[in-house]
């Protein structure tokens, strides 16, 4: 299925993007090909393979939720821009409205 090139424009508008003479028939023979090759794999007999949301098997990365020591707090703070009472300053994020 050849693109067109009024359709490679319509693509390239919606990307907003600026191509040249060049640019467009280079992509209008490019994105043909890619629809070409993607036409191809319709005809592959999927039959036999079952439905699935994932081809890797399903399995916890997460670790055992346990109690373990945390960094002293003067190495945590020892970066901070600006700290107060053992805690990090940071400027009002929220601003009163009334």
């Amino acid at each position: 299925m050849a693109l067109t090139r009024e359709e490679v424009e319509h693509v390239a508008w919606l990307a907003r993007l600026e191509l040249s003479e060049e640019e467009i028939v280079r992509f209008q023979e490019q994105l043909s090909a890619i629809l070409e090759y993607a036409r191809m794999l319709e005809h592959i007999d999927i039959s036999q393979v079952p439905p699935t949301a994932s081809v890797l098997p399903m399995r916890n990365v997460m670790r055992e939720d346990e109690v373990r020591p945390s960094l002293p707090r003067d190495v945590v703070l020892a970066n901070a821009p600006e700290k107060e009472s053992g805690y990090f300053r940071v400027p009002p994020v929220l601003e009163d409205t009334e």
